[in-house]
């Protein structure tokens, strides 16, 4: 056994676990692109200050968790913790957004954690970014894909937990009555959340130590002004409208600094693990006149994708293969060899096994490589036609050789 590992907090992914995954990123992408999200592909790494400025440097994700190096060049840069900063850092590059940008990502996030169950060093995030659109209607566009996207994964038990934060001058009345509210009640908040009475109060209103400190205290909601409380009450009624159900959740508040009005996340309620968040996100229209661009009104969300995997639990691996071509014995091989060939250049997914193997043993590679059906090159073949097998309920039926894709596709 190699003495080379992973490092603690990452894992790999191979086939055939790595089918659950691509499943995952194919519903993903269809999706998106179903909605109007178009891919936006930005670095891995990102000037430090990119995260600190948008995140929040009073927040945990930036004071603990991110991977900061110094290049060569004395440059201080950070494995990107999440990938919204990214994307409007991007945009505003590019010389800001006019009109509406309806943007698409997918890939690996990194935060130093404690590793447990759907909490990773590395983990992946799906997540999209509406930019340019101050309407309700968007949070809830963004919200419904979210949704959508678990529905098709067959995620059970879905619950969309809403809220809001308010606006910018609704904050600053509620701050100062939830610090005093805390103050209050210092001996009885955890250790960690006194550390955070002063920082970032917001955070301790979900903090699972202190639920029964909290309980009674101060919400956002009771706090939100004349447009704050029009925008969310709008949300709610095009979340109704769209059939996507919700229930309020006032103490939930999210990790990054840079939300505003609507926030929500998406948990599975008979997911157990240390986070039970599979996603979630929130308004940040200050965003990117914090990273130096234009006012522009933005919504997004992100999906945690090693979260999603296992709260969709185990079920059979997916069949990734439209078809597997066994041959019966060395003579055929060739013929095999060239209809995978012309099936493959028709657009079907096929796969062979080319170790000689008997026909019992390449059938066995054909199950194992996740393909539903199977096809025989044999003495048939000189009749122009092949058998095929359904390799998941047992029934086999011959087809003619010129007819293979277009029996498949029907099938």
């Amino acid at each position: 056994m190699t003495r080379f590992r992973a490092p603690k907090g990452t894992h790999d992914v191979l086939p055939p676990e790595s089918r659950r995954w691509a499943r995952v990123e194919a519903a993903f992408t269809d999706l998106a692109a179903r909605f109007g999200y178009e891919p936006a592909i930005t670095p891995i790494f990102e000037a430090t200050e990119v995260f600190v400025r948008s995140v929040g440097e009073e927040t945990e994700v930036v004071q603990k968790q991110m991977y900061t190096f110094e290049d060569k060049g004395g440059r201080s840069l950070t494995l990107r913790p999440e990938a919204t900063a990214s994307v409007v850092r991007a945009a505003i590059q590019a010389g800001g957004v006019s009109g509406v940008l309806k943007a698409s990502y997918w890939g690996p996030m990194f935060r130093y954690e404690r590793p447990q169950a759907g909490r990773s060093r590395q983990f992946h995030q799906a997540g999209v970014e509406y930019f340019g659109e101050a309407a309700p209607e968007a949070d809830v566009e963004v919200i419904e894909f979210g949704y959508r996207f678990l529905e098709e994964l067959e995620v059970p038990d879905v619950e969309v937990r809403l809220n809001s934060l308010g606006d910018e001058e609704d904050r600053k009345a509620y701050h100062a009555e939830l610090v005093a509210y805390l103050q209050e009640r210092l001996d009885l908040l955890s250790e960690e959340a006194r550390g955070r009475v002063e920082t970032n109060p917001l955070r301790v209103l979900d903090s699972k130590a202190d639920v029964d400190v909290v309980a009674d205290a101060p919400i956002p909601l009771d706090h939100l002004g004349e447009e704050a409380f029009a925008h969310f009450e709008r949300v709610k009624a095009g979340l109704d409208r769209v059939g996507v159900p919700y229930v309020i959740d006032p103490h939930l508040v999210r990790g990054l600094d840079y939300y505003n009005r609507t926030v929500w996340e998406y948990v599975p309620t008979g997911y157990e693990a240390a986070q039970a968040s599979v996603g979630g996100g929130g308004r940040y229209d200050r965003l990117f006149e914090l990273l130096g661009g234009r006012p522009t009104p933005a919504v997004g969300l992100a999906m945690g994708v090693d979260r999603i995997i296992l709260a969709m639990g185990e079920r059979d691996l997916p069949r990734v293969l439209d078809l597997f071509v066994t041959y019966a014995g060395p003579p055929w091989k060739d013929e095999a060899v060239r209809l995978v060939s012309r099936l493959r250049r028709e657009g079907l997914r096929v796969d062979i096994d080319l170790g000689d193997r008997s026909l019992k043993a390449q059938f066995r590679a054909a199950d194992r490589r996740g393909a539903r059906t199977a096809v025989v090159v044999g003495d048939e073949w000189h009749q122009g036609i092949v058998t095929a097998k359904d390799l998941v309920e047992g029934s086999q039926t011959t087809v003619p050789v010129e007819e293979i894709a277009t029996w498949v596709l029907e099938h």
